[in-house]
Order: structure tokens, then C-alpha cells, then sequence
């Protein structure tokens, strides 16, 4: 794997993963609120769930559990965890990232994860994946500060020496497009995801894409 060639607008491109590259959204509400059922708490909507896809583990419970105790956030997120892994292994990539991703690094493009999962969820998911040999480097949350702070961007774009001019950050949330801009760095919202359209674009994106082809074509011809 090879670093940036020939005239790139954005050297680097970085993907969220959950709801951007990995088709896991509902997976992952489904486990929060199985986890609910568990330790006998009653469950937030489906929507206030989905919103907290891509944050930390302490804002995720904060905001979809204002109620719960900090003493009980392990016992949650333990259950959680049970629920997840169970299934986890047979989550697909969305259709077409595969060759989107080849794709990327064949034009020269630096390509990076920046995730709310931890480095271990990470980690699990590329080796059942087979994709770790797309990317030159990811970061997760457990290794710097959660989204929407931009400390995993500076982290990216310091590790492979790109500029925030040269980055581009693509993901499914507002947590995501708003870590961009807290980074100084431009974004591409999917509307795919966890995250509504509209929502997505009150955050100033480049564009806003509906599919991984659509994606594909609009950094074909702007990347």
C-alpha cells in the first residue's frame, strides 16, 4: 500500500464506520435496547437510539439515558456488548464499499477509519471483514476523545501528514460531520445510515449521497 499519487484534491479520505461502511445500524439498536430489557430499565425510541450511533459510551448513555445512574452505564453497556458480539460477525459492508475502497487507494488516496467503536470492536470487524488492507491507519474512540470532538482527525492527519485542507471526512451521522468541522475538515454526509437527510445537511456538507454509488461517482469527480 502506497501513499498519495498525482493531483488529489483530498489526499486523505476518511470513512466513519457503523452506518457508513458497515450496514450495522439496527444491530446496534437492537442490542441497546435488549440491554434495556436486561438490566430492567425502560428503552428510549428507536430514534433517540439511532442518534447516539457513533458516540462514546458516555455521551451514547447520557443522551439515550438521561435517567440511568453512572453507576449502572457497565452494567448497560456490558449487556450490551453480549448482544452485539453475538451477531456481530455476519454484519455485512454495504454493497459496493469493497470496490469503492480499492478503488480509492488505486487513485493514490490516503483511506482512514475514524470510529466511535473501540479499538477491539475495530478491530473484530475488519478481520471478519477482510478489509484491513484497505486503510493506512484508523482511530477509535477508546484511543482519543469520542466524536464530535475532532481529536481522532488531528490524530489521522498528524499520523500520515495531511493537511486539513487535504481531508475529507465521510459519514452517516452529525456527530461525524460536526467532528469534521470542529477539525477544520470538509465532509460528505450519507444519508444511508443512522442520521436523517436533513439533519445531515444542516451541517454544511459538500454533498449528501443516498448509496455507496453515488458516493463512488462523487469522489470520482471531486476527490
Amino acid at each position: 500500500m502506497t501513499g498519495p499519487t498525482g493531483n488529489r484534491r483530498y489526499e486523505l479520505v476518511v470513512f466513519d464506520w457503523d452506518g457508513t461502511l458497515m450496514d450495522s445500524a439496527e444491530l446496534i439498536v437492537a442490542s441497546l435496547l435488549a440491554a434495556c430489557r436486561d438490566i430492567g430499565i425502560e428503552e428510549p425510541s428507536r430514534e433517540r437510539a439511532r442518534h447516539i450511533i457513533g458516540l462514546g459510551l458516555k455521551d451514547a448513555i447520557e443522551y439515550a439515558l438521561p435517567t440511568l445512574p453512572p453507576s449502572r452505564y457497565r452494567e448497560l453497556a456490558d449487556r450490551y456488548r453480549v448482544h452485539f458480539t453475538a451477531r456481530d460477525a455476519a454484519l455485512p459492508m454495504f454493497a459496493g464499499v469493497d470496490a469503492l475502497l480499492a478503488e480509492l487507494n488505486e487513485r493514490g488516496h490516503y483511506v482512514a477509519v475514524a470510529t466511535g467503536k473501540s479499538r477491539s470492536g475495530l478491530e473484530r470487524a475488519m478481520d471478519h471483514t477482510a478489509t484491513r488492507t484497505h486503510f493506512h491507519a484508523t482511530r477509535c474512540a477508546d484511543e482519543s476523545f469520542p466524536k464530535p470532538h475532532p481529536g481522532m482527525l488531528l490524530d489521522l492527519m498528524d499520523r500520515l501528514g495531511v493537511a486539513p485542507a487535504a481531508t475529507l471526512m465521510i459519514g452517516d451521522t452529525t456527530h461525524d460531520l460536526d467532528m469534521a468541522g470542529n477539525a477544520g475538515v470538509a465532509s460528505v454526509g450519507v444519508s444511508y445510515g443512522a442520521h436523517p437527510r436533513d439533519e445531515l445537511l444542516l451541517r454544511g456538507p459538500l454533498a449528501c449521497v443516498d448509496d455507496i454509488d453515488s458516493l463512488a461517482l462523487w469522489l470520482r469527480q471531486n476527490a
